[in-house]
């Protein structure tokens, strides 16, 4: 038994309507979800393959962090796909900063964030104090390098020139490119 808290305004996505988002999770990822609906806290019991079921507390926790469920659910399709969290509170010095440091993932119009997605195939949230990432374990290092880069106060273009260079590297490469339905900031 696992436990992940997601904050209160998620509760209700990760319920979905008539509570069929969650029975499709449990479906899926072969769990059980007990949500505390008070507190936010979410009970995750794997009652089928203990393999899809590790999947379980990523996809709450991905929810939870705003991703869309159709996105979260992606974790199991594959045993290498990841989700990676960057804490942007963390690399603030106080609130102001931390709101200048989001706005400046996200990008003007939501830029960034997009280009962060379109040039890695990694599906990205920006939510709340966190930046998250949903794809293969080269597509979430390049998102969170990026990322990274741009919380250290790295110019757009040198973030964007390495995005670029990421995504050449992995069509030349020919890894797998899976491109996700957008998530939102």
């Amino acid at each position: 038994m696992q436990h992940v808290k997601i904050p209160q305004d998620r509760i209700g996505v990760l319920i979905g309507e008539g509570g069929e988002t969650m029975r499709e999770i449990e479906t899926q990822a072969e769990v059980r979800l007990d949500i505390d609906s008070e507190n936010g806290s979410v009970a995750i019991e794997t009652v089928g393959d203990p393999v899809r079921g590790l999947k379980g507390p990523e996809i709450v926790q991905a929810i939870g962090r705003g991703f869309a469920p159709e996105d979260a659910l992606t974790l199991l399709e594959d045993e290498m796909m990841m989700f990676d969290l960057v804490d942007i509170d963390a690399a603030a010095r106080n609130k102001n900063d931390m709101k200048r440091k989001k706005g400046r993932l996200i990008g003007e119009g939501g830029r960034t964030r997009e280009l962060m997605e379109e040039l890695t195939g990694a599906s990205v949230v920006i939510y709340g104090s966190t930046l998250g990432a949903i794809g293969s374990p080269r597509q979430v290092e390049a998102v969170r390098t990026a990322a990274e880069m741009i919380l250290e106060g790295a110019p757009h273009g040198t973030v964007y020139s390495f995005l670029e260079e990421r995504h050449n590297e992995m069509k030349r490469q020919g890894m797998q490119y899976h491109r996700f339905p957008g998530g939102q900031s």
